[in-house]
């Protein structure tokens, strides 16, 4: 099983197979709007902007589950998202990241790596689709630890699994 066996639904209801990251180093990030770290969204789409012709791609799935700090719809979010940080990174539907009803990309996330503490939890996807590492909150898009993190991931070699093979 990898992240890119999974289907994600994006903010405009359409599913998506995260396969067409297959072969990337993917950042998922569970966001909210009314957070103390949202603010990291400049970050990420910086991240985004900078590192996406080398291979990372973010991917945002906003979360109501830490004190209902996501309440908008769909359309909300992408209103606020594009008009407050520029945002041009995918985003998904509104997902439960943790506990009873958790959606299946944070099943995934979660199984060797533990489930979020806090909104803007970060989980580094290898391009084979397997979790290498995952960041707390407090790990800003910027930080060093991450940075590196994210500079071996994109530098390790594509598997035969990523490439078809």
């Amino acid at each position: 099983m990898s992240l890119y066996d999974l289907t994600a639904t994006t903010l405009d209801g359409k599913p998506r197979p995260l396969s067409i990251y297959q072969g990337k180093v993917t950042l998922v990030v569970n966001t909210a709007s009314e957070c103390g770290f949202t603010p990291q969204y400049t970050g990420l789409e910086a991240l985004h902007a900078e590192l996406a012709n080398r291979g990372l791609v973010v991917l945002g799935f906003p979360s109501n589950d830490f004190g209902g700090q996501e309440p908008g719809s769909s359309q909300e979010i992408a209103v606020f998202c594009t008009a407050r940080y520029k945002i041009t990174f995918p985003l998904f539907e509104k997902v439960v990241i943790r506990g009873e009803g958790q959606s299946p990309v944070y099943r995934f996330l979660t199984a060797a790596h533990g489930e979020p503490k806090w909104n803007f939890h970060k989980y580094l996807v290898g391009r084979d689709g397997a979790v290498r590492a995952a960041f707390s909150s407090r790990v800003s898009p910027n930080a060093p630890e991450l940075r590196q993190a994210i500079d071996e991931a994109l530098g390790a070699p594509l598997s035969p699994r990523a490439t078809g093979g």
